[in-house]
């Protein structure tokens, strides 16, 4: 099947099978490896990519659902070399480790913030609860998504 859709705000198109994952399609076919599959079960959340700006795990979706829409990957959220608050935080707070999980988090964070400034730790967790670490713990993911929101506020 064809399959045409943004990603990271490139268009982009190729011939796939109908059960092709769009993970597996993201990181075979277009070499975004950065958004990771870290279980096989949809459980951990490292696949997590924004389609259309909601958070999904990639690891659940085909890649033909993802036709017409627009994807946003680990890779798109830098701006060129300049990275988005929330990697910058990530790295000062020490919310990373391995690193299996790290992009899938960023990710649902960022839908976090897109629609909520101003998150309480509760908030962040219960945004974050479909995401799994295995090496960091939490507190350090909260305080970094904390302190992101406390960036994005002052712009």
């Amino acid at each position: 099947m064809k399959v045409s859709f943004s990603v990271n705000g490139k268009d982009v198109s190729g011939d796939v099978e109908p059960r092709t994952l769009l993970v597996d399609f993201l990181r075979g076919e277009l070499g975004l490896t950065g958004t990771h599959v870290g279980c096989d079960t949809s459980q951990c959340g490292a696949c997590v990519v924004h389609v259309n700006g909601r958070s999904l795990k990639s690891c659940t979706l085909l890649a033909v659902q993802a036709q017409d829409s627009e994807v946003t990957t680990i890779e798109g959220l830098a701006d060129g070399d300049t990275l988005h608050p929330l990697q910058t935080n990530f790295i000062k707070h020490a919310a990373l480790q391995c690193g299996v999980c790290t992009p899938g988090f960023l990710i649902a964070s960022k839908a976090l913030l897109d629609r909520n400034q101003n998150p309480t730790d509760e908030e962040i967790r219960f945004a974050l609860a479909g995401n799994l670490c295995r090496c960091t713990g939490y507190d350090k993911i909260v305080r970094a998504v904390k302190a992101t929101a406390k960036d994005l506020r002052k712009k």
